[in-house]
């Protein structure tokens, strides 16, 4: 039995010394955008003031106090000389109205004078898009604004997709077409150079696909126990360096911030053909990274030429502007790369809230058997896996002590110390007290039970339950 034990202590410790040394690194946390890198000083401090914003909702009607900020705001207007590639944000929102005065706003307010935005209401009944309009007009913005009410949900969508596929599919009639779309969630505020940086990235590098997994809301007790792990089991499945790997397989993106060009996104396909992926993001960033070796993973090149979505749409608004004023000249645009990147970000953040375990329970469960593609099989997998590589270091640590088994007793101790290392950069990440790295089993063993219940869910047929909707 002790030896059985032993075995087991053992495996965990060479498990979290491949994790540490032969996963990409994945536990840094070191993948942020250069200007972020270059300034982080200065950068966190203008985070934490944004963070301030939230105190905004309580006057979410209010106009910019301050002529300064207004002459910004005016300032933003695209100009017929801008050298910037033209961007157009697609922001599907459903019930988002106590948040959209505060992250609407940091999208109209953006560094970028070649941006324009649009909203698609997706059957909302708390006013969204009466907001969304009154929060443009406050600053004197309505032109930049387009405001779209979602049709009805068809069979084979999921309704995030399918309100940005018509967010997208509204732009083919949109002079000058956009070079990129910026791919965001209500819930997002913008840091002012967001944008600026994200495009900036792409056309630095060659990238067809831009992503930042934005800070979350990290305040509430809950919030503070688990979001952190949560970001850094995502990092853990999707290692940041191997998806920015052009020769990698892996692929990953944060669905929040996502900048992808447009010519790529026709290549694909279009939305059309991640269709009912829950994980959407993860998909449409497989489907890109695709363009690098000929095949998308989850259409084909053919496809997005053919396709009767918006990329189809979008390809057919040429014959639809022949006889339009010639646009301002654009930059040259690359044939898809197939490249992308996907970091991490001080300055944007989301504002979406988990005061308690249930809303965090139920933001995991609702994906977690989705991730495992439905297998019982993975969920056994994960289910030991996870006990092998989280609940053994403090249980063999305990236990050896307990039965006098000292080398069981240090070795789970290395293991657990390892695993707390490896913990600490995220946690410095969202400002947590270090001594949180110990408790990662107990965080770990709540996630597991979470993926358990995701999959039950699943059975039952409650699976994907998301703002009243189940897929």
């Amino acid at each position: 039995m002790v030896e059985i034990g032993l075995g087991i202590t053992l495996l965990s410790l060479v498990i979290w010394l491949v994790l540490l040394f032969g996963r990409g690194q994945f536990w840094r946390s070191d993948q942020f955008l250069a200007e972020e890198t270059e300034g982080r000083g200065q950068k966190a401090k203008e985070a934490e003031g944004a963070r301030g914003a939230e105190g905004a909702l309580l006057t979410q009607n209010s106009k910019l106090s301050s002529n300064a900020a207004r002459s910004a705001t005016q300032n933003s207007f695209p100009t017929p000389h801008s050298p910037l590639p033209s961007v157009c944000a697609i922001i599907p929102a459903r019930n988002e109205a106590d948040l959209l005065p505060v992250t609407l706003r940091s999208l109209l307010t953006q560094d970028y004078p070649n941006l324009r935005i649009v909203l698609v209401d997706d059957h909302s009944t708390d006013g969204t898009a009466a907001i969304a309009k009154q929060t443009a007009q406050s600053l004197d913005q309505a032109s930049k604004l387009h405001v779209i009410m979602a049709e009805p949900l068809p069979t084979g969508w999921t309704g995030k997709l399918w309100a940005m596929e018509q967010g997208i599919r509204y732009t083919a009639n949109l002079t000058p077409q956009p070079d990129y779309f910026l791919l965001t969630d209500a819930d997002i505020a913008h840091h002012p150079q967001n944008l600026h940086q994200l495009v900036a990235k792409a056309q630095a590098d060659d990238l067809d696909l831009v992503s930042l997994m934005v800070l979350l809301r990290c305040k509430s007790l809950w919030e503070t126990l688990l979001i952190p792990a949560f970001v850094f089991f995502f990092q853990k499945l999707y290692p940041f360096r191997w998806a920015n790997d052009p020769n990698r397989k892996l692929a990953a993106a944060a669905g929040g911030c996502i900048l992808i060009h447009r010519h790529a996104l026709m290549q694909i396909g279009g939305l059309q053909i991640l269709r009912q992926a829950l994980i959407d993001d993860c998909s449409l960033a497989q489907a890109v990274k695709g363009l690098g070796s000929g095949e998308t993973g989850v259409g084909s090149r053919e496809r997005g030429v053919r396709g009767t979505g918006a990329a189809a749409l979008i390809q057919n608004s040429k014959l639809k502007t022949q006889n339009s004023p010639p646009p301002h000249p654009s930059p040259p645009t690359p044939h898809p790369t197939g490249k992308i990147w996907l970091g991490l970000t001080h300055q944007t953040h989301s504002l979406r809230a988990y005061p308690s375990l249930k809303t965090i329970w139920d933001m995991v469960a609702r994906t977690a058997y989705t991730q495992l593609s439905y297998s019982p099989v993975l969920l056994l997998g994960t289910l030991v896996g996870m006990t092998v590589i989280y609940l053994v270091p403090p249980l063999s640590t305990i236990a050896g002590l307990v039965t006098g088994h000292g080398t069981i007793a240090l070795i789970g101790f290395i293991t657990w110390l390892l695993m707390a290392i490896a913990y600490l950069p995220t946690l410095r990440l969202y400002s947590c007290p270090p001594l949180l790295a110990f408790g990662l089993p107990a965080i770990a063993s709540l996630y597991t039970a979470m993926t358990l219940d995701s999959a039950l869910r699943h059975w039952r047929g409650q699976g994907g339950a998301w703002k009243g909707r189940v897929y």
